[in-house]
């Protein structure tokens, strides 16, 4: 049996909500996290038809990437679309999860595998984000240090890139009196104490913080554990918006955007003048992503793909760069296929579907 919150929580180890920005809406929009789930229908928006389709099929779990709704809801009259959808949900029992900035923060969610299929290599976050680490030091008695050490980077802490167990290790002479109300592991109440301990520093995600320190309070094996948080602005390069890669060879620019517009089967580029110049190095971002253009110009991407760009930001590529806007649609259509490979994985010989329903809103005469 395959409850929703199983699902729910093997999302949220690939996409954590944490990395989702402040204006959006992700997560569980309708259903009951203790519900048994009996099929997934994998879409990126969640539509009237989505729904059908999903009822037709006996799916009471629809994944989305975009949520119904990025503003709140004050009635359920049936008069918006918003509110047809939520309604039509819950009369069905069926839940609705989204994934949105969130997975679009993961090296491998909806720009790293769009990179994928253009057919870039040596891929990495265009832009990574700041301020999502922090460091954790702690003082252990020497004996334990290799408990804890295991113990907190089992919790998550200790991984830098590829590597993982990262630490740095320092010994010294920590010291302590204990009170009259204690229990000390070692040493006299009332008396200070000199143990040879080990200081401990690594680094972890912020959202990780509960889980690794209760890991380190579980496995010290002091009363009072010492320790220190320190917050970091170092860039997560793994985590962030957009992707930039490299060509295997180099293509003329009407070559890249054929090869783009047929690779993600898209109608129609918008795209700026040409420079003439050789094209190499390719930046990507799925869906609105004109707020990456100057990051793509300073990495030196000789066209950087994505959508919603507006009149006057297409003069911002001065020539420096092509700007293909490819549709927001089709720039984050390859996401379904994210969730698809996650939950398959995770659940497998579970029914997950994609569907079959297009519901890109934009139409090409």
């Amino acid at each position: 049996m395959v409850l929703l919150k199983h699902i729910i929580s093997g999302i949220e180890q690939f996409a954590p909500p944490a990395f989702q920005e402040d204006y959006d809406n992700s997560g569980l929009q309708t259903g009951d996290p203790e519900m048994e789930i009996n099929g997934v229908l994998i879409t990126l928006d969640v539509t009237e038809e989505v729904i059908e389709d999903a009822v037709a099929h006996g799916d009471n779990l629809i994944i989305a990437h975009h949520p119904v709704t990025l503003k709140g809801i004050k009635t359920f009259t049936g008069k918006t679309h918003p509110e047809r959808i939520f309604m039509e949900a819950v009369r069905k029992n069926i839940a609705i999860y989204s994934a949105h900035t969130s997975i679009d923060s993961v090296q491998q969610g909806v720009s790293g595998i769009l990179a994928k299929k253009i057919g870039l290599s040596n891929v990495e976050v265009l832009s990574p984000r700041p301020g999502l680490l922090i460091k954790l030091v702690t003082f252990v008695p020497a004996d334990y240090a290799e408990k804890v050490r295991a113990s907190i980077f089992d919790a998550g802490a200790g991984v830098i890139g590829n590597y993982d167990s990262c630490s740095y290790n320092l010994e010294g002479r920590g010291s302590f009196r204990a009170g009259e109300d204690t229990n000390p592991f070692v040493g006299d109440k009332g008396i200070i104490h000199y143990e040879k301990e080990v200081r401990i520093e690594t680094i972890l995600p912020a959202h990780l913080k509960h889980k690794v320190l209760k890991a380190l309070f579980e496995s010290h094996p002091y009363e009072e554990v010492a320790y220190d948080l320190y917050p970091l602005e170092n860039q997560w390069p793994q985590v962030g918006f957009g992707a930039i890669g490299d060509l295997k060879e180099p293509h003329t620019e009407e070559e890249a955007l054929k090869k783009i517009k047929i690779n993600t089967r898209t109608e129609c580029i918008r795209h700026t003048a040409l420079t003439g110049k050789p094209v190499k190095r390719i930046a990507v971002c799925g869906g609105s992503g004109s707020f990456l253009l100057k990051e793509a110009i300073r990495k030196g991407a000789d066209i950087y793909v994505s959508s919603d760009f507006k009149y006057h930001q297409f003069q911002e590529a001065d020539k420096k760069i092509v700007i293909a806007d490819i549709g927001h649609y089709e720039s984050e259509q390859f996401t379904k296929e994210v969730f698809f490979e996650l939950l398959t994985k995770k659940f497998p010989n579970f029914a997950v579907r994609l569907t079959k329903v297009s519901t890109n809103p934009i139409k090409y005469f």
